[in-house]
């Protein structure tokens, strides 16, 4: 757990594939009375893992998470999901789950509204619905699953960034989809930061990988072409993250084009020990998991609703209290650079 091995903090945040396979998949994931109501030994507690895509760094150790967080209470765990992160690609998956009467649907949304719909009919289905990294609208879940809060998430990107190119020059943006939701608002707030402590940084352009390592490739080489005096990049994204070191570490631009942003350790390990990346930040997306599973947990058996105020506990993370519009938070992110990354494996 990240409160082993705490790094350097910056500022106020800082402080504190087809149809037959998901039925396969979530048809074994069924128990109890095929519901998502119920307490005690009767409780479904099986719970499916919907992330953006599959393949996805990021949601392997996030679901992996969940899954020992579900082996610690007795349930089922399943995950599913579309090989590509489209608005409307997480659709079909909760609708097959919901007709397989899982206990609980814990999602990670591509688009606030376009699977509101599907999660609505599973939710009258009595499946609960937990969002957890990227939220959809509050009136489509019962609980929302917060890495860190989006100002934090924000003022550490720009903090880095400021630090490594000496407050002053051109950055851009390569974000995720168009429409993911919490890289939309770290994004906004990011420009808000920036338009309020750092007149000296211009932001020349926010630009958009998919989650995909080859767009966001190209998106990086494309920037740095059309942007001659780019002195940083800020990718809130561990696909996007990735994808622009990699091709900055056999650049030109390695070391003369500063690169921060959201990314795992061991994606980042060796462009941080290569030099092309002086730091990162990121919350542990095994603990993301973990507390979005015991959450899932604790509204099957009705310990609680969603309701502000609620208290669980999950497991070994203690305890949790829900927040406004049904929000939990895990913590605080933290920033990785040569002094520290050789401390975390995930």
């Amino acid at each position: 757990m990240f409160t082993k091995h705490r790094s350097r903090r910056f500022g106020v945040a800082i402080t504190a594939a087809a149809a037959a396979t998901v039925l396969a998949l979530t048809g074994c994931a069924s128990s109890g009375d095929g519901g998502g109501d119920g307490g005690g030994d009767d409780a479904n507690l099986s719970v499916t893992f919907l992330p953006k895509n599959l393949g996805n760094p990021y949601f392997d150790t996030s679901s992996a998470g969940g899954e020992e967080a579900v082996e610690e209470f007795g349930g089922t765990f399943a995950e599913v999901g579309p090989s590509e992160a489209s608005p409307t690609s997480q659709v079909s998956f909760i609708q097959t789950a919901a007709q397989q009467g899982v206990g609980a649907l814990v999602v990670s949304a591509n688009d606030p509204e376009a699977i509101c719909d599907a999660l609505d009919e599973a939710s009258s289905a009595g499946v609960k619905v937990v969002t957890f990294d990227s939220d959809t609208n509050p009136e489509c879940r019962d609980l929302f699953i917060n890495q860190a809060t989006a100002e934090g998430i924000a003022k550490v990107q720009v903090d880095l960034i400021a630090e490594q190119i000496g407050d002053a020059g051109q950055i851009a943006i390569l974000s995720a989809s168009a429409n993911a939701t919490n890289q939309n608002a770290w994004i906004e707030m990011m420009e808000e930061e920036l338009a309020a402590s750092h007149p000296d940084i211009e932001l020349v352009e926010v630009v958009y990988g998919d989650d995909d390592d080859q767009t966001s490739f190209d998106k990086t080489a494309a920037l740095l072409q059309t942007y001659p005096e780019l002195k940083g990049i800020i990718s809130p994204t561990t696909v996007g993250i990735a994808a622009a070191a990699r091709y900055l570490s056999t650049s030109e631009y390695q070391g003369q084009v500063a690169l921060t942003g959201l990314g795992t350790p061991n994606q980042m390990r060796e462009y941080v020990e290569d030099g092309t990346v002086t730091a990162f930040a990121l919350w542990n997306p095994a603990d993301l998991g973990y507390l979005a599973a015991y959450a899932a947990q604790a509204l099957i058996t009705g310990e609680i609703t969603g309701e502000e105020g609620d208290t669980f506990e999950a497991g070994k993370l203690g305890d949790y209290e829900v927040g406004a519009d049904g929000t939990v938070l895990l913590g605080d992110p933290y920033v990785f650079d040569a002094d520290n990354i050789g401390d975390f494996d995930f």
